[in-house]
């Protein structure tokens, strides 16, 4: 796992700007903390920032391979599940390999097979090939865009990134964020492609690009299908059982310590379980890790996504499997540091508002990062088996994104009144809706439920799962921890997604399927869970402390405040009723959200 970065023009001689490069590399340093290199040609140059998990003597990078033609060089994010198999054909074919890591076999495969190698390969990767044999420049993402990947056209060329700092850090781009970059931060509708930055663009999830001295063209190498499904419901639950425990032995595979992340909610508890299982053969224990705070107990608010607190369960599962379990107790002194927002907005480069949760999170991380390079989560198990309560009621057929409808703290609330009105969110909202709804693969003859439901696990798949994904990567990198999601495992989400929702929800409950494939596996309670998602704090410090943080704002006229509604946010500084205080907070977070981000990016606003 990495940070990559480079440059390619074709009327400089860029060996002349290996100065931009290294810093451009250095923006990545927290994504690979373990080594970094460059590697430079007439028109392009690379730069890799890496985390050391397969082969850690052999897989440095950039990666070269020189051919008859010319030099061909690599710089490679991710890891390739597969990469035993492919490097066995390859073998068969001719190649001979210098090192056992898994980037070797992603160059030799490129050489072999050229662009369609990307629909060989199973895992979460983002790298790029330049090719001086043509002059070219390969860029490609995986099916499900687990690794980030940015990029930036040129008038001559590309730049390229793990993240948008390392583009912003070339003097040929600039953090200007106009009008459709605001409402990309504030409307939570996540447009595939779109970085919010001016010019930038991000590679969509299963795509690759080709650059060339003829310009850069993107195309899809992947995406997903609404195939049939004929296996009765005991062959599904069998067959999901069997992907599932291919795809975690597959992703245990590392030379550097591992563990899991236990929420005690159905998804992270039937990973663990596998895991346990899959590793005991060995003789080896999983190590686990959850979060949670003081006195959750007494603090803890039930609400939609989140009815139950975490702890009961997760320490059900990790008895029963006997984990070598770690609670990471946060509490809010911690989450209300501004270091810690400001090390989950720099991550993040964006200020999406989440506040707590993010900066919990990446305490998180950087808790399990002491013991663990490499984690196994649950993420997009809600997304692959229809998990949210929005699945299961009205906000399904609702005229938008379901996880949007009925919310009840709209986001716009804290924009300044002039600028909501020319935003126009609902209507941003909206057309993107329509357009991905359009987008939408469904069965001939499909109608009715059946039809709608199709439509809401795509709106799942291609639009929120990217968000989690986004997110989930950021702030795991920043502390140079690997977070692995066998969920994403594009064979299972072309397998679930072709299934009947008649069949996944065949017990009248959320995920019937995945349930009937690890019920075996778990405890009772944790088997009939109810979804709750990642957990808040409800420590009254919290509150307490961000309300004086973004006093302090105020009295300071922080340059943030022209896109926020001033009277609103005085209002939110002071105690109120709990109801007011949970508006208040939404308000407060995506203030000082805000705030950091100025801070860090000095973003040059473009509002009109």
């Amino acid at each position: 796992m990495c940070g990559i970065t480079g440059w390619v023009s074709y009327r400089r001689n860029l060996p002349e700007h290996t100065g931009t490069l290294e810093a451009m590399t250095q923006t990545m340093a927290c994504r690979g903390p373990d080594a970094g290199g460059v590697w430079t040609a007439r028109h392009a140059v690379l730069g890799h920032r890496r985390l050391a998990v397969i082969d850690l003597p052999g897989g440095a990078q950039p990666m070269e391979i020189d051919t008859e033609e010319g030099p061909v060089a690599l710089v490679y994010s991710g890891e390739a599940y597969n990469f035993t198999e492919l490097r066995t054909e390859l073998r068969a074919r001719g190649h001979r390999f210098t090192t056992d890591s898994d980037t070797e076999v992603v160059l030799r495969g490129y050489l072999e097979w050229g662009d369609a190698l990307a629909e060989r390969l199973n895992g979460m990767y983002a790298f790029a090939v330049w090719d001086s044999r043509t002059d070219r420049l390969l860029m490609l993402r995986d099916r499900m865009g687990i690794k980030p990947f940015y990029y930036l056209e040129t008038d001559d060329g590309v730049l390229f990134g793990s993240e948008p700092k390392a583009i912003l850090a070339n003097p040929l781009s600039a953090p200007v964020v106009g009008l459709d970059g605001l409402r990309e931060i504030f409307s939570f509708a996540k447009t595939p492609g779109h970085a919010v930055y001016e010019g930038m663009c991000e590679l969509r999830p299963g795509h690759l690009a080709i650059v060339d001295v003829n310009g850069l063209r993107e195309r899809p190498y992947w995406s997903l299908e609404a195939g049939e499904h004929t296996d009765d419901r005991d062959t599904t639950v069998a067959h999901v059982r069997a992907l599932l425990e291919d795809t975690i032995a597959r992703q245990l595979v590392a030379d550097v310590p591992r563990c899991t992340l236990l929420s005690g909610g159905l998804d992270s508890s039937a990973l663990t379980a596998l895991a346990a299982a899959h590793l005991s053969a060995s003789g080896e224990t999983v190590r686990s890790f959850a979060v949670d705070f003081p006195d959750q107990d007494k603090h803890f608010q039930a609400i939609d996504i989140s009815p139950t607190q975490d702890t009961p369960y997760v320490h059900a599962m990790a008895d029963h499997l006997q984990c070598d379990h770690n609670d990471i107790v946060l509490d809010g002194a911690a989450l209300a540091d501004p270091e810690v927002r400001r090390a989950a907005i720099g991550a993040r480069d964006l200020p999406l508002g989440l506040g707590d949760r993010d900066n919990s999170l990446y305490l998180l991380f950087k808790a399990v990062r002491e013991h663990s390079t490499v984690a196994l989560s649950g993420e997009s198990a809600d997304e692959v088996f229809g998990g949210y309560p929005w699945f299961h009621d009205d906000r399904r057929d609702a005229d938008t994104f379901p996880w949007l409808a009925g919310s009840a703290f709209g986001t716009a609330r804290v924009l300044a009144p002039d600028l909501a009105h020319t935003l126009d969110l609902d209507g941003y909202v909206r057309d993107h809706y329509r357009t991905a709804i359009a987008q939408a693969p469904v069965k001939d003859g499909e109608t009715g439920l059946e039809k709608r439901m199709r439509q809401v696990c795509y709106l799942h798949l291609t639009r929120m799962v990217q968000s989690l994904l986004d997110r989930k990567d950021r702030l795991s990198m920043a502390v140079g921890l690997e977070v692995r999601v066998p969920f994403c495992d594009h064979r299972l989400v072309e397998y679930v997604f072709s299934t009947p929702w008649a069949l996944k929800t065949f017990d009248g409950r959320e995920k019937s399927i995945l349930r009937a494939a690890t019920r075996d596996l778990l405890p009772q309670s944790v088997a009939d869970r109810k979804k709750s998602g990642y957990p808040g704090s409800f420590d009254p410090a919290y509150l307490t402390a961000i309300r004086s943080q973004a006093a302090q704002l105020l009295a300071d006229d922080h340059p943030a405040l022209v896109l926020c509604d001033r009277a609103l946010l005085t209002a939110a500084t002071r105690a109120g009723s709990e109801t007011a205080e949970q508006q208040d907070r939404v308000l407060l977070e995506r203030v000082l959200d805000l705030a950091t981000w100025f801070d860090l990016r000095s973003p040059v606003l473009k509002l009109n």
